[in-house]
């Protein structure tokens, strides 16, 4: 990596935690030379805008929380315990970047007014919801899953429970409706996902 990517990569880092709890427009270029460290000519010495350097904020912090979101699962071999696991990290680990869950952030702040930042996180969660999809269908192949179901159902029930109990849950300031939806899913991958075991 160059010294021109490094730092580019700095700024990333430095300026994610910003924008993930400001947003876009609530995030000045002063909170960002604050955070970086550099002057506005610094900055844009890397990053042609604002919006290009929001945009690379959101990739690296919806990674993050990816990454923190499938902690252990590999250590589980049964493919509803691994969706399990997921679910568990999503409520109980810390956010590796400070303001929560990037998606859920940047969505809602992006909805129409930044088609940038909007694709970004449309994306972030088509990859998301894809990625429990694979599981249900290795966990299908593997006989794991009763007859019929539909992995991408899963998936999407899935992360819109969570998203949808976050928000109730930063809104109420307390984790009922996280755990409360983390037992119904845990339940419903029982009972409606799993073969008998």
């Amino acid at each position: 990596m160059t010294k021109g990517e490094q730092t580019r990569r700095k700024l990333v880092e430095a300026a994610a935690p910003i924008f993930n709890r400001q947003g876009y427009e609530g995030s000045s270029l002063n909170d960002l030379m604050e955070a970086t460290g550099l002057k506005k000519g610094g900055i844009y010495r890397h990053f042609s805008s604002k919006e290009e350097l929001a945009a690379e904020a959101f990739d690296y912090t919806s990674e993050s929380a990816w990454n923190a979101r499938i902690s252990h699962v590999d250590e589980e071999a049964n493919g509803i315990d691994k969706l399990k696991q997921i679910i568990a990290n999503f409520i109980d680990c810390k956010p590796p970047v400070a303001g929560g869950c990037p998606i859920l952030n940047t969505a809602i702040d992006a909805d129409d007014g930044n088609p940038v930042l909007r694709a970004r996180v449309a994306k972030a969660l088509r990859c998301w919801v894809s990625r429990l999809q694979t599981i249900v269908e290795q966990a299908r192949q593997r006989r794991e899953t009763r007859p019929g179901v539909d992995p991408k159902a899963v998936a999407t029930l899935i992360v819109a429970s969570l998203e949808g109990a976050l928000m109730m849950s930063r809104l109420q300031r307390d984790e009922e409706a996280l755990r409360r939806v983390q037992l119904h899913l845990n339940q419903y991958l029982e009972s409606q996902v799993a073969v008998s075991r």
